[in-house]
C-alpha cells in the first residue's frame, strides 16, 4: 500500500468508528434500540472475547492444534471448566495456570 492509501484508511476508519458511537449519542433517549437488538447485544462481550481469546489459544506456528502439546488450549479448557462449575474468576484463574504450569513440567 501506498502512504495515501495508508492514510485514507486511516482517516476512513477513525470517520466510520466517530459515527457509529455517536449515533447513540445524537439520537439521545429518542434512540430506542428494539428488544431483538437488545437481546442480540447482550452476547457481543462474550463474542468479541471468544474471537482474541480462541486465535491466541489454538494458533501454533504450524496452524491450528489440538494437540497433547498445545497447552494453553488444554489450560483454558480446565479454566472454563472450573468457571462453569463454580462461577469464580479467581478459580478459574488458579486452575487455568496450575494446569498450564503442570502440562508444560511433565509433558
Amino acid at each position: 500500500m501506498t502512504s495515501t492509501q495508508i492514510w485514507l484508511s486511516i482517516i476512513g476508519m477513525t470517520f466510520v468508528t466517530a459515527v457509529t458511537r455517536a449515533m447513540f449519542l445524537i439520537g439521545g433517549e429518542r434512540t430506542v434500540l428494539p428488544a431483538r437488538v437488545q437481546r442480540m447485544l447482550r452476547y457481543a462481550p462474550a463474542a468479541a472475547l471468544a474471537a482474541v481469546v480462541l486465535p491466541d489459544v489454538l494458533a501454533t506456528p504450524e496452524g491450528l492444534s489440538f494437540a497433547p502439546s498445545n497447552h494453553e488450549f488444554y489450560a483454558t479448557l480446565a479454566g472454563l471448566a472450573w468457571f462453569m462449575w463454580r462461577r469464580t474468576m479467581l478459580g478459574t484463574i488458579v486452575v487455568g495456570m496450575a494446569v498450564f504450569t503442570l502440562l508444560r513440567l511433565f509433558m
